[in-house]
């Protein structure tokens, strides 16, 4: 039976059911998800860590509509998106969520506004100037929107990639090793952003990290070993982090 956003409650930003995601087949099969539920409230911040391996780039993927799971399913608010078609999938991914990635991804020949504009470009729709000027002054970047990648700084482009996934102000922002491309004073600004999305926009902040400090800044951290969520720390400090990772054989 489908469910409705009254069934699961306007706070639940997304969620998933007994996700498995199975690569490869028969002897070579590798499971990297074996089964995983978890819930995203609405304005909440999660940094998902573990051991190389342990699956969590794969679930953040099926998260957020990049991977389909072998068996489980995805919501995103009171839609069950997992089995949709990709043409409707790819129409809600572009609407309802956001993704980040280590590497910033910008086109170097396009300027900071058309770097963030270009997914709504290739989708065909015409772009919103106030909405971009308003993304990229989210990121603190009013003043660069005519710049081009190579005159920015590292940071900078993160920046401008944050600003990207947040033009079409999704429910849930993704973010896969945001800073690890990052020195450490740059990449508390970023972790910094991203807190504040949360704390002062609503915004859901999923994120994946190897890093004890970046998951300090989440409201909880879900710690993957072999396919499955084995902890779960709320109000996590970098010293616990690291100790519960520790455990894991993750690397703080």
């Amino acid at each position: 039976m489908a469910h409705t956003e009254t069934d699961i409650g306007p706070a639940v930003a997304a969620r998933a059911e007994d996700l498995h995601r199975d690569h490869g087949r028969g002897t070579a099969v590798v499971r990297a998800l074996r089964g995983v539920s978890l819930t995203l409230a609405a304005g909440t911040y999660t940094a998902v860590m573990g051991p190389s391996g342990s699956g969590k780039t794969t679930l953040l993927h099926c998260l957020a509509g990049m991977d389909r799971p072998t068996r489980g399913a995805v919501w995103w608010g009171g839609t069950e998106v997992s089995r949709l078609p990709e043409r409707r999938l790819a129409e809600l991914r572009r609407s309802r969520v956001g993704f980040v990635f280590q590497s910033f991804n910008l086109m170097p020949a396009m300027t900071v506004a058309q770097n963030v504009e270009l997914p709504g470009r290739l989708a065909g729709e015409r772009p919103d100037r106030s909405r971009v000027r308003d993304a990229i002054a989210r990121v603190g970047l009013t003043g660069r929107e005519g710049h081009r990648p190579g005159q920015l700084s590292g940071g900078q482009q993160q920046r401008v990639a944050i600003a990207r996934a947040l033009l079409s102000r999704p429910h849930v922002l993704f973010a896969d090793e945001p800073t690890g491309a990052l020195d450490r004073a740059t990449g508390h600004e970023i972790l910094a952003l991203l807190r504040a999305g949360v704390d002062r926009d609503g915004q859901t902040c999923v994120m994946v990290t190897h890093d004890p400090v970046a998951a300090a800044y989440a409201d909880r951290v879900l710690l993957l070993a072999d396919g499955l969520v084995v902890d779960e720390l709320d109000r996590p400090t970098v010293d616990r982090v690291a100790e519960r990772l520790g455990r894991l054989g993750g690397r703080p």
